[in-house]
């Protein structure tokens, strides 16, 4: 039974759909309401939950309703929540969405409680990494404790999974612990400084990261796939044609589904398509954590 183990952050989404946007000082009425779980690190833990792993989420919530959601609605998903331990310091994290009628957004996040996922706490969950063969991480919780993490996995030999977003620059240090690294065009941009914008582009900042010391690359590149690379070969997997319908949490689905396949020693063509063909069938639907597809559906 291999182990995934999946550190990163908790939200819950409140979006309100509006006709426009509200000036300052202005109270709109707006129309529809929803309120879905999400978070990075939680909407990874579902997709790889539902698609055959066996995951422990490492994870802070606040002791309040929205944190007693999350653990119940991971408790569902058959997700170890032993390492999730409620902080009566603060609240959980949420992000506040507001759609206008041409369908765009603008976000507001309180992180709340994923700020409070400390380093010291990845050394307290050491028998967590322990017992793990994958780590799986993004960069949704204090980049200090990130580094703590990939020093605890680094040293027992894990098989590292970054995540690198929300975007932001990594150490060299932490780079060279990297079994894989799955950026999108703009993390990879961000990270080589390379413009991703065809195959060309994504090979140039993909040997850029391995010449960092990560030892393989994935770059999303949305609706025309996934590309890898690895010292020994380079190759782009398509991925389905759909109709989307919501994109958000697609990469997160990619990324537990790579983390699946990557548990149950899959070489890298299947598993590459294996994730791609997951984050597919999630635009289909609504939502984050409600739109990662089970098992049974990619079959």
């Amino acid at each position: 039974m291999n182990q995934i183990v999946v550190i990163g952050s908790s939200n819950t989404d409140m979006v309100v759909k509006t006709g426009r946007f509200p000036r300052p000082g202005e109270t709109l009425l707006g129309g529809e309401f929803f309120m879905f779980p999400g978070g990075k690190g939680a909407n990874q833990a579902v997709a790889a939950a539902r698609l055959g792993g066996h995951v422990t989420f490492i994870s802070k919530v606040g002791n309040d309703l929205f944190g007693r959601q999350a653990l119940e609605g991971f408790r569902k998903e058959n997700i170890d929540v032993q390492y999730i331990i409620p902080d009566n310091t603060t609240a959980s994290g949420v992000a506040l969405i507001t759609v206008n009628g041409d369908g765009e957004n603008t976000i507001v996040v309180a992180p709340g409680a994923n700020n409070h996922l400390t380093a010291e706490d990845m050394i307290r969950f050491t028998p967590a990494f322990r017992a793990a063969d994958i780590i799986l991480m993004q960069l949704e919780i204090p980049m200090k404790t990130v580094d703590q993490a990939i020093t605890i996995a680094g040293k027992m030999d894990k098989k590292i999974i970054l995540n690198p977003a929300p975007a932001q620059a990594i150490s060299s240090e932490m780079l060279k612990k990297l079994f894989l690294i799955t950026p999108n065009e703009t993390e990879a941009e961000l990270l080589t400084g390379t413009e991703v914008k065809d195959l060309s582009s994504a090979e140039k900042a993909a040997s850029c990261l391995l010449d960092s010391g990560v030892q393989n690359v994935i770059i999303t590149l949305g609706a025309q796939g996934a590309f890898f690379k690895s010292k020994s070969q380079q190759f782009l997997i398509p991925s389905p044609v759909v109709v989307p319908l919501d994109t958000t949490a697609a990469g997160d689905v990619f990324n537990g589904a790579i983390a699946v396949a990557l548990s149950e020693s899959l070489e890298w063509p299947p598993a590459i398509d294996f994730a791609c063909r997951a984050a597919s069938l999630s635009v289909t639907r609504m939502g984050a954590q409600s739109s990662a597809p089970y098992r049974n559906e990619l079959i």
